[in-house]
């Protein structure tokens, strides 16, 4: 059949008009240009593409009649690509290039050419080419939705990484020096925190700039003015109670110039009340750090402010928002939590290391012997704990002395430790016997008379002349760590001797606890110390122990006092423990 094709069949392709309908009839925009880019020929979507006739463009010269730069002024030849693939007679492609309708609007294309050859003779290009104009807006919207998700996702991470530091300190300095660190700069290029005192004063305690911590413009304490309502700052405003504060930088220079005409009122009119100060003290500190906008936000919520946060940015172009005041007021919220909690805390640390101290007795200082002793609360939690020195002379004259430790880090602990000092200060006073007995009679009284389920301790009497010597050490231990003595001029040693359970522990059918002597030569130097003092998370006792040994042989002939402060100070950080230290030093003879 004849229409079904065959070896005789005379398809359309052979048509002379054939190739010209598909053209015309083809919905992208079709452009032929000659080896030196001039049009030959457009078809009917590139005519309305280009909202060019095809009269109007025929033997133009494409670069100079179409292309343009984003801004519609003209583009450089050695910058068009399309020109570049005509000089190499190759095919290529491109993506987000201008070209210029008739109407003068700009339409963004991507384009394809495809070189032209007759005969192996290279002819020119055959050139598709789209609107993607639309797609570019789409592209852009895309782009501005996407930053301004990671824009919000960096807010939010800066929120939760403020909480968790803030929420690994209850002091207040350390707080307010990691929230600067945070704040500067990747929220801000000036951070300042103004704490309120219960004397109604308030103290800048804490500003943050480009190069860290800025000391100098720290320290400024001016009172609260009763009212806010007459002063425009928003750093009294929101003190008072107002709502946060975003200031650009007119209205920086708006508030700076308020500030100028009260004070110029207050120097014309002497019946006027004064302007207030740490309006004048904020404005100044403004305009030192060269604010162009800043934002200022109450600490703590509305019901209790504890203070006032405000960020600073110095670049007009990048102004704070909306969006920002939003993040800020959350930040404020979050850290006055914690300045709320640290003022607490420190204010049950002061009270509880009162008591602590209170308990401690003073030190004898029995004729020529010496004594020195020190206290350190833990680093972290209640701030107390069950670790306590003693020493007191016996009916005899004898100094007995005591070092002690209950289980627990709290006032719980705390109020054993006071339990068990009293209980042995009188089963000791009396008792002539051997120390191990005395702490003997300690255990079996401590259940019933004590809350302590645990302790451990060492107690030791020192024998002989207070003046004259010579000195012996009679000492037991209930699973204590051991004294260290400095004698004069030779290596430390550790009193390992005496070592029995500790206290709380099931008592077996074994006699009574051991008990230790050892001389003490003339002018060495006795340590009895805890456990806070040698164990330090992630480090095994026997690392702890040499430290101890290594720095006590280094401070041997310093003062007592020298030697118990630095043997404190050298401690690694790290420690979650408190410390007791007893140090009885003996005189030449």
């Amino acid at each position: 059949m004849a229409g079904a094709g065959g070896e005789g069949q005379a398809w359309p392709a052979a048509e002379p008009d054939f190739w010209r309908q598909v053209v015309e009839q083809l919905s992208t925009a079709l452009m032929v240009v000659d080896p030196a880019g001039r049009i030959l020929a457009v078809n009917s979507a590139a005519e309305r593409l280009l909202g060019r006739a095809t009269r109007a463009v025929r033997g133009k010269d494409a670069h100079e009649l179409l292309h343009r730069d984003t801004d519609g002024g003209p583009l450089l030849r050695e910058q068009c690509p399309l020109l570049r693939a005509l000089t190499e007679g190759t095919a290529a492609r491109g993506e987000g290039n201008s070209y210029v309708r008739g109407d003068g609007r700009l339409v963004t294309i991507s384009w394809s050419a495809s070189p032209l050859t007759d005969g192996g003779s290279f002819k020119g290009m055959a050139v598709l080419f789209t609107d993607v104009t639309g797609d570019r807006s789409t592209r852009r919207e895309r782009a501005a939705h996407t930053s301004a998700l990671e824009d919000l996702n960096e807010r939010l991470t800066l929120v939760a990484e403020i909480t968790d530091v803030l929420g690994q300190t209850l002091e207040t300095d350390d707080a307010l020096v990691r929230l600067g660190r945070l704040l500067v700069p990747r929220l801000a290029d000036w951070a300042a925190v103004d704490l309120r005192t219960e004397s109604g004063q308030v103290h800048r305690v804490a500003v943050t700039g480009p190069a860290g911590r800025h000391a100098r413009l720290e320290g400024g304490r001016e009172r609260l003015p009763e009212t806010g309502e007459a002063d425009r700052s928003a750093l009294v405003q929101v003190l008072h109670g107002g709502d946060p504060v975003l200031q650009n930088e007119q209205d920086a220079q708006n508030e700076q110039h308020a500030q100028d005409a009260q004070d110029e009122q207050d120097e014309t009119e002497t019946t006027a009340s004064p302007g207030s100060p740490l309006a004048a003290a904020h404005s100044d500190f403004l305009r030192t750090v060269g604010a162009t906008s800043a934002i200022t936000v109450p600490l703590g919520s509305s019901r209790q402010i504890t203070g006032a946060l405000t960020v600073v940015r110095t670049d007009p172009a990048h102004p704070f928002d909306a969006s920002d005041l939003e993040v800020v007021s959350d930040i404020g919220r979050r850290v006055g939590l914690v300045v709320d909690n640290a003022r607490r805390f420190g204010r049950q640390r002061a009270v509880a290391e009162a008591m602590q101290r209170n308990l401690l007795a003073p030190l004898p200082q029995p004729g020529r012997l010496r004594l020195a002793a020190r206290y350190q609360p833990a680093p972290a939690g209640s701030q107390v704990g069950g670790d306590w020195y003693d020493a007191f002379e016996l009916k005899d004259g004898t100094l007995a002395l005591v070092i002690g430790d209950v289980v627990g880090h709290d006032l719980t602990a705390a109020a054993g430790m006071a339990q068990l000092h009293g209980i042995l200060r009188s089963l000791a006073w009396d008792h002539t016997g051997p120390p191990g007995a005395v702490v003997d009679r300690l255990d079996d009284a401590m259940p019933a008379i004590t809350t302590v389920p645990m302790a451990t301790l060492v107690l030791a009497k020192v024998e002989g002349d207070p003046h004259t010597g010579p000195w012996t050490l009679h000492w037991t231990s209930a699973g204590h760590p051991p004294p260290l003595l400095l004698p004069p001029g030779g290596d430390a040693q550790y009193l390992e001797a005496g070592q029995g359970l500790v206290l709380g522990a099931p008592v077996g059918t074994a006699g009574g606890r051991p008990d230790a002597t050892h001389p003490l030569p003339p002018g060495s130097t006795l340590l009895f110390y805890t456990d806070g003092l040698i164990e330090i998370p992630g480090s095994d006792l026997d690392t702890g122990l040499d430290r101890l040994r290594r720095h006590a042989l280094a401070l041997a002939h310093a003062p007592l006092d020298t030697l118990c402060d630095q043997l404190l100070a050298r401690m690694p950080p790290g420690s979650t423990d408190d410390v007791a230290l007893l140090a009885l030093h003996l005189p030449e003879l």
